[in-house]
């Protein structure tokens, strides 16, 4: 197959600007007014949420702004979500080397682009990343709050807990890297169900219990993985921000629910004094 060089923005001027000036505009404010819920060290991984920037932008900030202290240390970042237009089995690489947005290019880590290769589940294929925007609408993120770093951007298909979590166990790297799940929560339910069903969802993955859904989570399968990975790591979860679209953009009939969770080492228990 001759790799396509770049995969171009496909959600730029629907999911977030297309006006370089105007989008980092709204990535600073975004940015700078992010309060979390609980502070966390420096994060392992992290679940953000994909929608439109109005409506999930400001709690997925909430985890962005967690990486300002590790802007020159994280130089890869391992990016897993489910896909939305193309059924894939197993995985998806893209042949594209670089992903473009408004801010630039960002390029693919071509040593484990070609290392994934090697198993059985992972394909090579542009047609389920060209359209889908659980990826692209992170990088805008990254780009500004990280120095130079590469991605290894895998969409997730029909895959068990289990070949993800090894998948991600493969690229879990040192403290350069990054692991990156992109997922919302419930779809379409009014806000107090949402409420309801995202809160239990969030309780799961908090107490490290892989087993959700893809009703309460369109990335319940990358999400499970993590967890799974993250129990082996001895990571804490700590909830950043729990929020959904009633919340962040009004209509609270239909609603779509949006989490950020940060993956940490355990401190170390402080001693006791004596």
């Amino acid at each position: 197959m001759a790799l396509a060089s770049i995969r171009p923005a496909a959600v730029a001027g629907q999911f977030y600007p297309r006006d370089e000036r105007v989008l980092r505009t709204q990535l600073a404010e975004m940015l700078s007014t992010a309060v979390a819920f609980e502070s966390a060290p420096a994060p392992k991984a992290i679940i953000v949420p994909h929608a439109g920037y109005m409506y999930s932008g400001p709690v997925a900030a909430s985890a962005y702004a967690l990486l300002a202290p590790l802007r020159e240390r994280i130089r890869r970042v391992v990016m897993l979500g489910p896909t939305h237009r193309v059924a894939v089995r197993g995985f998806s690489l893209p042949a594209a080397q670089r992903f473009a947005t408004p801010l630039g290019e960002v390029p693919v880590a071509r040593g484990d682009w070609e290392a994934l290769q090697a198993r059985d589940d992972v394909l090579v294929d542009d047609r389920p990343h060209a359209l889908e925007h659980c990826l692209e609408v992170q990088l805008p993120f990254l780009q500004v709050c990280l120095e130079r770093f590469e991605i290894v951007p895998v969409l997730v298909g029909d895959a068990s807990p289990e070949a993800t979590a090894s998948l991600i166990e493969r690229l879990w790297g040192g403290p350069e890297t990054l692991i990156l799940i992109s997922s919302d929560l419930s779809h379409y339910l009014s806000y107090r169900e949402a409420q309801w069903s995202d809160r239990a969802a969030v309780d799961q993955v908090l107490e490290l219990r892989p087993g959700l859904d893809h009703e309460q989570a369109c990335g319940a399968t990358p999400i499970n993985g993590l967890l799974l990975a993250a129990r082996k790591h001895d990571l804490q979860a700590h909830l950043l921000d729990l929020r959904n679209s009633g919340d962040t953009a009004g209509d609270r009939s239909r609603v779509v629910g949006y989490t950020s969770i940060a993956f940490c080492e355990a401190e170390p228990p402080s001693h006791a004094r004596h």
